[in-house]
């Protein structure tokens, strides 16, 4: 992986860190130069990937949709390091049910952790973020697009969407700056845990990449690339926007 330290003595935190495109995240970002201190609820997985990421990462074990949790990941970062200067909320679940069938829990567990969480971690960690820093939420094409059974899942990646805009007015005074990245179908432990059946996951992948322009899936670290330009001076003139990694899925 070629660097070329874009975010060297920078201190970040990256939310669902331990797997797929947080786990990705995290490698460009110490690549960069960066210390970063990622949280999961899986402490064998969160130990796993510190121990992939090597001496500039540290794990913080949590659920992003308890609040005392996240006082106690932003009460671990300000006594380790201080101060932050990018935070990446990446911590989402997905699951998929018609509008007849929806529970209340359905329900419940999205908005929590996709919506609750986001706005949670931002808020406590506000104070450890100076001026001119970053913050990237990470949305999803299903926040502009409907798919069927994905009705509360997509509603709360639209929600993320309104925050980037909005947080990035909050906190115009303070010159942080505030983006979404939305990213289409991606291969991760994440989707691939959606659909137990290997056929029907199988179908599912074909179906999405033929209405593709780009006609695959994408990786991971195509996701981290975008999160960090945002993340990076690179974007230094960009906020409020929303970055879609998509294939074109959304855009065609």
């Amino acid at each position: 992986m070629t660097t070329s330290q874009k975010l060297a003595g920078k201190i970040a935190l990256i939310t669902g860190g331990s797997t797929g495109i947080g786990l990705a995240t995290a490698q460009r970002f110490v690549a960069e130069g960066a210390f970063v201190f990622i949280t999961g609820r899986r402490q064998a997985e969160l130990d796993a990937a510190v121990q992939q990421l090597g001496g500039a990462a540290a794990g913080l074990q949590g659920d992003v949709s308890n609040l005392a949790d996240l006082d106690r990941i932003v009460a671990a970062i300000k006594e380790q390091k201080g101060r932050l200067d990018v935070l990446v909320a990446n911590a989402a679940i997905a699951e998929f049910l018609p509008v007849e069938a929806i529970t209340e829990d359905h329900y419940d567990r999205q908005f929590d952790v996709n919506v609750k969480g986001i706005v949670f971690t931002v808020q406590k960690a506000l104070p450890l973020l100076p001026d001119g820093s970053t913050i990237v939420l990470l949305s999803s094409v299903s926040g502009v697009k409907g798919s069927a059974y994905s009705s509360i899942y997509s509603a709360t990646k639209a929600a993320i969407r309104s925050l980037a805009r909005n947080w990035a007015v909050d906190l115009k005074a303070r010159h942080i700056r505030v983006n979404a990245v939305s990213p289409g179908p991606i291969e991760t432990p994440g989707l691939n845990a959606l659909i137990s059946s290997p056929e029907e996951l199988a179908q599912f992948k074909t179906q999405m990449t033929s209405v593709m322009p780009l006609g695959r899936m994408g990786e991971a670290d195509e996701v981290a690339k975008a999160i960090l330009f945002l993340a990076s001076d690179d974007s230094s003139f960009v906020t409020g926007a929303e970055l879609f990694v998509d294939g074109g899925i959304a855009q065609v």
